[in-house]
């Protein structure tokens, strides 16, 4: 009796086990078609589908960057090429039969997701004419990609380029978005926002025989995802007063930066020499970029946010006002100057001007002796211990302005300036063997200091707007996002009280009422700036200047550094001041005498012949 119950529950066990095998098998065979997908996927090939990247147009909507189509012939793995005429194929890609032995070899060496890449970047004549015949090479498909093209030669140093993603592009990714093939923003703006722009690629699945051919989509796209376009990125950048730059800088080593105070927005960010961008793009960025590279004036290089140039006399508005917070003068201070610094032995050599120079002429008149009096008075001041207390007191106020450390800028490339903290005279002089007289060179923006051409810009911004900063930036909108980053609209204070601002500024617009920039002052603007010569013991001086305007209600701010130029009032100024009337007066006409200013400038050859390139392979753009 047990034994037959025994097997009685023994059979119900098996039907159950059995029933329920068999249910699972009709919910994967029939109900369930995602192990049927799964299974056919191996006879299917995904296409990439790459987006419109993201346009870049400027503060006024004129269309910078564009897309246009770069096609890569495609090979599907596993390769089965059976019946294919190689001859004819490599006659209508033009290449030879040694070369296509070479890249099939490559391809499946390279191969990635059921397919590789066997020739990138196809012309538009190439691709044309194997389109049409393409069924007759069984295995080989186009993928099509954006590249940039560019409406103007200008700005190359802003936008940057794309490149190919690298292998350690794909291993720091924190994301699975980018493969082997893709492009990516790898320099400026196309690299700092790449995010926006890049948009979301789509997805496209279809059957494929042995031989690779598309046999149709697969199940009416039920597996296929759209592409999403990028963002478009609009610059704060004012391209035509950036291209007036551009030609007033032409043919000379340099660098203008131009600023919104109010904002922080940058206006005009030049690089000389630059280059064009279309040089750079992927189609022919082979052809130029070894050239570019050896050229001797660096023409890639972004002098505009990564040269740090002694500020020279330029600095002096800044030491005016640390003077002045500190205590060390007040703004009815005098100093004698009989036309040098004396400093035991050593003779500090000044402009020439009236003996009792004031705060306001020690500006117009840029007055060595005055700079070096101010600094000895902080830096002996009975409210610190002893130098070393007053050095760190004074560099303090300098990073407040934003000075030794990176701004924040969204350009590649930014470099912090140089700014020593005090051990670095405790290793030159010795601990506690340094004073004033060792350092004074720095009072008037020389000696152990760098400031870049966007930091100048930026302390002109400073002083424009007595005592705050918006962190520069080049983004004036992202297309469907309500705010720029937070960070560009973050107010920063520096150290100095808004009413010590005004004798300086008083100060600098002398420089161009009867200082020295009066012979380049532009009429019915009132320009405040300050003219910099700067010694450079690798050649001639530099030449530099900085400035706002209008000084009532400042909308721009601006610095520009001309190499081995000479003297500021003679280059640097004239180019910024008339960058200034370009922008706050853009319809009106120039008179004779800027006239010839500006033919001046623009027919002027200032490279140095130790510089003088070989070659006109990155010309200017004007």
């Amino acid at each position: 009796m047990n034994f037959r119950f025994r097997s009685y529950y023994i059979y119900v066990a098996v039907v159950f086990i059995g029933l329920i095998y068999v249910l699972r098998l009709l919910e994967i065979q029939v109900l369930d078609d995602k192990y049927s997908l799964i299974a056919e996927k191996i006879s299917l090939r995904k296409q990439t589908i790459y987006p419109q990247r993201g346009l870049i147009l400027d503060r006024n909507k004129k269309l910078m960057v564009y897309n246009e189509p770069v096609y890569d012939l495609m090979l599907s793995v596993p390769i089965k090429l059976q019946d294919i005429d190689t001859t004819e194929f490599c006659r209508l890609v033009n290449i030879e039969r040694s070369e296509f032995d070479k890249r099939l070899e490559k391809a499946k060496r390279t191969a990635y997701h059921g397919k590789a890449i066997f020739i990138k970047n196809v012309s538009n004549v190439i691709f044309a004419r194997l389109q049409e015949r393409l069924y007759e090479y069984k295995g080989f498909f186009f993928e099509i990609r954006q590249d940039r093209n560019y409406k103007y030669n200008s700005s190359s140093h802003v936008l940057g380029y794309l490149g190919e993603i690298t292998r350690s592009d794909l291993e720091s990714q924190q994301e699975s978005y980018y493969e082997q093939g893709d492009f990516m923003g790898k320099n400026g703006i196309e690299k700092f926002y790449e995010e926006y722009l890049r948009g979301v690629k789509g997805e496209s699945y279809f059957y494929v025989d042995k031989f690779g051919v598309n046999k149709g989509i697969y199940k009416e796209g039920k597996l296929d995802i759209n592409p999403k376009d990028g963002r478009n990125l609009y610059l704060s950048l004012d391209i035509d007063l950036q291209q007036y730059g551009e030609g007033l800088l032409d043919n000379k080593m340099g660098s203008v930066v131009a600023l919104d105070p109010k904002t922080g927005e940058i206006l005009a960010l030049i690089s000389s020499p630059f280059f064009d961008p279309a040089n750079f793009n992927i189609q022919n960025r082979s052809k130029h970029y070894a050239d570019a590279l050896m050229d001797p004036t660096k023409p890639m290089f972004n002098r505009a946010v990564s040269a740090p140039y002694p500020p020279g006399s330029t600095f002096k508005p800044i030491m005016a006002l640390i003077g002045l917070q500190d205590g060390a003068i007040y703004p009815e201070t005098h100093f004698g100057c009989p036309g040098y610094y004396r400093l035991g032995r050593r003779i500090i050599k000044c402009h020439g001007h009236t003996f009792n120079t004031s705060l306001e002429r020690s500006i117009a008149s840029s007055c060595n002796t005055y700079y070096c009096n101010t600094f000895k008075a902080m830096m002996q001041s009975d409210k610190y211990a002893n130098t070393e207390a007053a050095y760190n007191s004074w560099r303090n106020y300098l990073e407040s302005f934003g000075l030794g450390q990176e701004l924040g800028v969204d350009v590649s490339g930014e470099f912090k300036g140089w700014l020593k903290d005090a051990s670095f005279y405790d290793r030159m002089h010795g601990k506690g063997s340094w004073n004033y007289s060792r350092i004074i060179s720095l009072s008037f923006g020389q000696g152990e200091l760098g400031m870049t051409p966007i930091q100048m810009a930026n302390v002109a911004a400073i002083i424009a707007n007595r005592g705050h900063f918006y962190t520069p930036h080049v983004v004036h909108r992202i297309e469907g996002v309500n705010e720029i980053p937070e960070k560009y609209r973050v107010k920063h204070r520096t150290m100095i009280s808004p009413t010590t601002f005004d004798p300086v500024i008083r100060g600098m617009l002398l420089v161009n009422e009867s200082g020295t920039a009066a012979g380049v002052s532009i009429k019915g603007i009132n320009i405040a700036g300050k003219t910099g010569t700067v010694q450079n013991p690798h050649g001639k001086n530099h030449a530099a200047y900085m400035a706002f305007a209008p000084a009532e209600n400042p909308r721009i701010a601006i610095a520009v550094i001309v190499e081995e130029a000479g003297y500021g009032a003679t280059w640097a100024a004239p180019i910024a001041n008339l960058m200034i009337e370009h922008y706050l007066k853009p319809d009106s006409v120039l008179i004779s005498s800027r006239s010839y200013l500006e033919t001046r400038l623009r027919e002027a050859n200032l490279i140095p012949e130790k510089f003088i390139r070989k070659s006109d392979t990155t010309s200017n753009a004007h």
